[in-house]
């Protein structure tokens, strides 16, 4: 089953690691990231852009409106996720507890229950 996992974080955090830390950071997570690759239980892990690169896509009077977004009105919000194929949700608990992050900031796992089929 696949399962969707989601850390949540701020420019204000990243900017809070001296640069000796966030180099360290980051090569835990390539080597988490290398290692489930490895299994193939990770499909694939994403790291989002700044919030306020977001834009929000309406469509008003059958024409698009795309305006700066999202408005949060928390400080925190999506900053990267997983999509991992694991037998069971205890392996994706699992995984879930070793992403670097774990120590410092709170990790959801989603199972995901419906994936569109492809054309």
């Amino acid at each position: 089953m696949k399962y969707m996992i989601i850390l949540y974080g701020n420019q204000e955090l990243w900017n809070s690691f001296p640069p000796e830390q966030w180099a360290e950071t980051i090569a835990e997570f390539d080597a988490f990231n290398n290692r489930h690759f490895q299994t193939g239980e990770l499909l694939g892990a994403y790291g989002m852009a700044d919030a306020k690169e977001a834009k929000k896509v309406r469509v008003r009077d059958g024409a698009p409106v795309v305006t700066d977004g999202p408005y949060l009105e928390t400080k925190e919000y999506l900053a990267s996720w997983y999509l991992i194929d694991v037998p069971t949700e205890a392996r994706a608990l699992a995984i879930a507890a070793e992403i670097p992050s774990a120590s410092l900031a709170d990790v959801e796992v989603w199972p995901i229950t419906h994936e569109a089929a492809k054309p």
